[in-house]
């Protein structure tokens, strides 16, 4: 992007503010309109003020870094403010709906950077679905890998499904653990002074949710309509274990291990000196 690049970032939260920030070290003019006082303009995207309204038609690119409901609700108004060129950016965490409400004709892509803002972008995959491609897309994604990220393109199902196992189902892993710590009422400070890594691992984790707004997790469970399915599939892994060992039944258990280890295929040997790595980090901590 160069200097003369305009753009506009609606919603002044965590991805918000990350995109701005990129945007701007990339030499673009941003403007980030938040309902509250969280940018350069305070503003209602969903009842946008002719100030709002010249400000999106001045823009080359348009972002909305807002909740579902919000981006469904502003979209009419955002896309007929555009000027006829401009590029419609969103990261909604839930993506068949939103691209089905798009308009039609207008270059637009849908993202979801699968971390959170705070780590940054460098080596961090970013998903994409291009809902109306042409070279101001195009653009974008490349300005995304010049930022460090890893553009992983897939369709708005294909996102929805994937992140209802990489997100809803592994949080819900996570928080059903910090439950069930809870209620067998062991002094916190007992189990992280003798955990073995997996379960230091278990609590950094659980820390980490703890430490971020409960809304946050919430729509992830809540917003994705595929969430409920990796929930059960969840529910009945952990009954399958269960059942296993409840019957002595070695035979299969190793089966089913056996089945876990198939699932890795060729690339086992990575995912386990990852962990590896990981555990040394633990290690070397005092």
């Amino acid at each position: 992007m160069t200097s003369c690049h305009r753009a506009v970032v609606v919603g002044g939260g965590a991805v918000g503010g990350m995109f701005a920030q990129l945007l701007r070290d990339g030499g673009a003019s941003v403007t980030v309109v938040d309902v509250a006082a969280r940018g350069d303009l305070r503003a209602d995207v969903t009842a946008p003020s002719p100030e709002l309204i010249a400000v999106i038609g001045a823009a080359d690119t348009v972002l909305l870094a807002l909740p579902e409901a919000v981006t469904l609700k502003a979209l009419p108004e955002v896309t007929a403010a555009m000027a006829a060129g401009a590029l419609l950016v969103d990261t909604s965490s839930v993506k068949a709906g939103i691209v089905d409400a798009g308009p039609p004709g207008r270059e637009w892509v849908s993202v979801n950077p699968m971390f959170a803002p705070s780590l940054g972008m460098r080596g961090r995959p970013v998903a994409a679905i291009v809902a109306h491609g042409g070279e101001r897309v195009e653009g974008f994604l490349a300005e995304v890998t010049g930022w460090g990220g890893r553009v992983v393109r897939m369709s708005a199902v294909e996102h929805d499904r994937i992140a209802a196992v990489t997100q809803s189902m592994t949080h819900a892993a996570i928080l059903a653990f910090g439950l069930a710590v809870r209620d067998l009422g062991l002094p916190l400070e007992t189990l992280a002074a003798t955990a073995p890594p997996p379960h230091q691992s278990m609590l950094a984790l659980l820390a980490r949710l703890m430490s971020q707004s409960p809304e946050v997790y919430w729509d992830i469970q809540a917003a994705n309509p595929h969430a409920a399915h990796g929930r059960t599939a969840l529910a009945d892994g952990l009954r399958r274990l269960a059942d296993l060992v409840d019957a002595g039944d070695t035979h299969g258990f190793d089966d089913a291990l056996g089945e876990l280890r198939s699932l890795f295929g060729d690339d086992l040997a990575i995912h386990r000196d990852r962990c590896a790595r990981m555990f040394a980090i633990l290690q070397d901590e005092p």
